[in-house]
């Protein structure tokens, strides 16, 4: 990240010290319904009664549009919008595979898309927040097509394209990936511990919460001889699971498949 964080500090209606619940990388898909089903019971069951759920990207597997959402997409949505609808708010930030997420999905979920990075304001704690892909600096050749695909002139001649010609570019897309993943040393594929110092400096907070790299873990650190502490949240291929926040501790907890 070379720029500052957004200044944005979004926060939930509730009360002075409340519980957040975080998500990242949940990658739901057509060929993976157990992961669906998991996500569905998460949302009535973990996220019902937070102050507010963060979904920190990569909530689909792949998302080509907003005019993608029928099919078994469309009870994520009616969830998403009853979640909303009981008082949790509910915070998206994009990923890298459904950074097309726009404003018909948040008007048919109630969730409210945030700017990647963004600082959180959690109780009396400032958190970036953040998806994670751009901490990924040593993937040079990843790094160059998220520069690409990120820009409003590529959206919109992407968004213009029939939604059958999206569909069938982003299965090639994912099987590209999968490759670049394969022939990839996992060095590269994981943060850059610069660019994770370059945040705490210019966000100046001492946590930090992401995703994208599918490690779950809690690495504590100094920087500038502060503590710091950046969480990063695990994927959903295999087992579902999310980080809470409830006065003032952050937890890791998994959920049964």
């Amino acid at each position: 990240m070379t720029a500052a964080p957004d200044p944005a500090t979004p926060r939930a209606p509730g009360p002075a010290s409340a519980r957040y619940v975080f998500v990242s990388d949940v990658h739901l898909d057509a060929a993976a319904p157990d992961a669906q089903w998991q996500f569905l019971e998460f949302l009535r069951t973990q996220a019902a009664g937070a102050r507010a759920l963060y979904i920190l990207g990569d909530l689909f597997e792949a998302w080509v549009g907003d005019d993608d959402a029928g099919g078994e997409r469309a009870a994520v949505l009616t969830a998403l919008r009853e979640l909303t609808a009981s008082g949790v708010a509910c915070f998206f930030l994009h990923g890298n595979r459904d950074f097309l997420i726009g404003e018909d999905f948040c008007r048919e979920t109630g969730c409210q898309l945030l700017p990647d990075p963004v600082i959180a304001q959690l109780d009396d704690e400032r958190v970036l927040l953040t998806h994670g892909d751009a901490f990924c600096t040593d993937d040079h050749a990843y790094q160059e097509l998220r520069s690409i695909v990120r820009t409003p002139v590529w959206q919109r001649r992407f968004l213009a394209l029939p939604l059958s010609d999206r569909q069938l570019l982003a299965n090639e897309a994912r099987a590209g990936s999968r490759a670049h993943t394969t022939r990839s040393v996992p060095q590269v594929m994981d943060v850059n511990a610069a660019a994770v110092t370059a945040a705490f400096k210019a966000a100046r907070v001492r946590r930090i919460i992401h995703g994208h790299t599918h490690r779950p873990a809690v690495h504590d650190a100094l920087v500038d001889g502060q503590p710091v502490q950046r969480i990063v949240l695990g994927a959903w291929y295999e087992q579902g699971s999310y980080l809470v926040r409830e006065a003032g501790n952050y937890v890791l907890r998994t959920l049964p498949r």
